[in-house]
Parts: C-alpha cells; structure tokens; sequence
C-alpha cells in the first residue's frame, strides 16, 4: 500500500518553464543580446541541459555547471575568470527568482494527500539550498513532510541511487512510494527502475503514446491502494 508520494519540484509544482523563459529573455535584454525570443529561449535550454545533466553525474559541480552554461551563451565575453563568469549568472538568477510561481494545481493536490493521511515530500534534482528557498518562498513547506534534492545524495535522478537514498531517508519501502513527475526518463522509468510506483504528468501533451501511468494535471491524480 502506497504510504508516501513523492512529487518532483521544477515543472510539476512549479512552473519553471514560464519562470526560465521569462529571465532569460530579461537577462538577454539586459545584456543587449537582440534576437527572436523564442530563438533565445531554446538556445539557453539547448546549452543548459547538457551542463545540468553532467552534474548531475557529479561530472561537474553546481556552480561550474552555472559558468559553463554562461560561457556557452555569451562567448564573445571574457569570462575565463570565475568570478567574472558568477558575477553573469548571478544577474539571470535575479530574474528567474522573481519569476517562481506555482502550478494552480499544485497546492490543492498536496492538501488533499495529506487529507487523505498520505505522507508528501519533494524529490528534485537541484542544489538543496536553492530548492528549499523555492518550496520556503512558495509557501510549500507546511504541505510537505520532506524535501530532498540531489545534491543531497550521491547522484540525481534517474540513477537508482537517487530513489534508493530518499526511499532510506524517508524510512520505508520503495514499493510504497509513489514518484510523480514530468519527465518520463528522470522521474517516470527511473522510479520504475528502482521499484517505486511512478506517474507521469504531462501537462502539455508532449509524450505521446506511453507506457506509463499518466495524468494532464495534478487534480487528476489518483493513489493506488
């Protein structure tokens, strides 16, 4: 029986899409870059994805992560020093902090688990500190029992060990843990991996057929017995 659910953080409970594609094209005005905006935003995704997956391999470390995602975008800049390199990302940042809102969605459905006696927590790859000031300056932190991001465990999801170690923290069983996220590879068949129960939301329809448990929206979210 499924004790705990388990919700991921960015682009599941936050709309971090709309809040990453917002600072960026602020950022980039601010940095006098001109283009097509959404040619703006997809180049920032394009070189942030890679960077962001290697450290989640511990390939990289958090903050050099940030630096090679702004080297990347702004190449005819001089930021072989690091400080010089945080100094640029620290202007990004600003925007994409006051940009973090909450899905409609997301506050209801955690009320209701926890009506329904459920334990609720947050498993999000991401540096802990930025990720509990988001779910601190949301308002989530009274909805949830637990929040565990990846840097708090040896890797980030999907690898195993990023569920087997939330599953020790949380102290029960992974066939009793519900893992509920939008990425299908991450959340979905990683938690499957690692024997927990996984439902993929698919807020805008991006997945096609699949093979997996799925919902539109957290409201339509159901927890097996």
């Amino acid at each position: 029986m499924i004790d705990t659910v388990l919700l991921d953080l960015d682009d599941t409970l936050l709309d971090t899409r709309s809040a990453t594609r917002a600072a960026v094209l602020a950022w980039a005005a601010d940095l006098g870059i001109d283009g097509d905006p959404d040619e703006i935003a997809t180049r920032w995704s394009r070189i942030a994805e890679p960077f962001y997956a290697r450290y989640q391999r511990r390939e990289l470390t958090f903050p050099e992560q940030r630096r090679a995602r702004v080297r990347a975008f702004v190449p005819s800049l001089d930021l072989t020093e690091d400080a010089a390199a945080d100094e640029l990302f620290a202007g990004y940042l600003r925007h994409y902090e006051d940009g973090w809102r909450l899905f409609d969605d997301a506050v209801p459905t955690l009320r209701r688990l926890r009506a329904a006696g459920l334990r609720t927590g947050v498993l999000t790859n991401g540096e802990e500190e930025q990720q509990t000031r988001k779910v601190e300056r949301l308002g989530l932190a009274p909805l949830l029992d637990v929040v565990i991001a990846s840097s708090a465990l040896p890797f980030g999801k999907p690898h195993p060990l990023a569920f087997s170690g939330a599953v020790q923290r949380l102290g029960t069983r992974a066939e009793q843990v519900l893992m509920v996220g939008d990425s299908l590879e991450k959340d979905v068949r990683g938690a499957l991996a690692a024997g927990l129960r996984a439902v993929l939301l698919d807020r805008y329809d991006v997945h096609g057929e699949v093979d997996v448990d799925r919902i539109r929206g957290l409201g339509e979210l159901t927890v097996p017995g």
